[in-house]
């Protein structure tokens, strides 16, 4: 008579699926990980937690897949389980970003960032969502989100020990190095035009110090066609673009410093400053609130955020 076959563990169901996960075998993987949420439900010994990493889980291999509605149902469960679960927040993102729910997909990619400012997939995902729905909405659009979560600086410190910085989603995005370049989905430059680009970039820097901004905005924007990937190009351009009150175009430019490096922290300052004078109170708080994340002790935005408060 045949031996009766034991049944896996969840944690042993939940190990296979992760080494399907690892090779590519997403729906395999989600079959064991619906097993193993099956017999953690059975179990005796089940933990929130537990149950809450394995929706996780889950709703990772349904985004591979690209389902994307199942993966979203699977993080709303993960984070009534587990609340501010990093992974289930950076994972739901995706999935509305790529349902085109930028809303929302930046609202959960904005409260990774509360709990750990130094992930970059949520850094980028943020300047991804804010090119979006600037184009979608103007420079209203964050009066249309939904509220961003409240986190205390107790639950921040241990949720980050929970969720450290290496928790990334799926395609995890590379690690910005600040004032400094990165590669982008510009093309490189040739040596020739990276000279000539830094050339043209030093002659602006000489007019902003002779206060000839709109000489200089020239130069800078001489320079970009030569080097778009070079950030100080367009950190300094911004710097004119404020001193000769075209914030928009000031705006413009420090979104495009931070899809370079998404924590630069001129880039941050200045875009705040220009939203200021637009009088979008909150995108100037957001932006200053960015910044002190990566800096947490920057005078010059303690202070810019001081004097927005006070004006309220």
């Amino acid at each position: 008579m045949p031996q009766k076959q034991r049944t896996k563990s969840w944690t042993e169901l939940k190990q296979a699926g992760n080494e399907c996960f690892k090779t590519g075998q997403y729906g395999e993987a989600t079959n064991l990980y619906s097993q193993a949420i099956k017999e953690l439900e059975k179990s005796n010994k089940k933990s929130p937690e537990d149950l809450g990493i394995l929706h996780s889980n889950r709703a990772a291999s349904y985004l591979k897949e690209g389902n994307c509605a199942e993966c979203v149902k699977d993080c709303n469960l993960s984070l009534e389980l587990f609340p501010f679960n990093v992974k289930s927040l950076l994972r739901r993102a995706a999935a509305y970003e790529a349902l085109e729910r930028y809303r929302l997909a930046y609202v959960d990619y904005k409260t990774a960032l509360l709990i750990d400012c130094n992930i970059a997939a949520a850094h980028e995902g943020t300047n991804r969502m804010t090119k979006a729905l600037t184009e979608a909405d103007g420079l209203s659009w964050r009066e249309k989100l939904p509220p961003i979560p409240t986190i205390s600086l107790s639950d921040r410190e241990k949720l980050a020990q929970k969720s450290p910085a290496s928790a990334a989603p799926p395609n995890p995005t590379p690690t910005p190095k600040h004032n400094g370049t990165r590669q982008t989905n510009k093309p490189a430059p040739s040596d020739k035009d990276l000279k000539k680009g830094q050339t043209l970039k030093e002659e602006g820097n000489a007019l902003v110090k002779k206060g000839e901004h709109k000489k200089a905005i020239e130069k800078y924007s001489q320079s970009i066609k030569h080097n778009p990937t070079e950030i100080t190009t367009y950190t300094n351009r911004a710097l004119c673009y404020l001193s000769v009150k075209q914030y928009r175009d000031a705006v413009r430019d420090c979104d495009e410093a931070l899809v370079i490096d998404s924590g630069n922290i001129k880039a941050l300052y200045r875009r705040a400053q220009a939203l200021l004078e637009l009088k979008d109170v909150k995108g100037c708080e957001d932006n200053l609130n960015t910044l002190l994340q990566v800096d947490p002790k920057n005078v010059a935005a303690l202070k810019m955020m001081e004097d927005v408060q006070n004006k309220k």
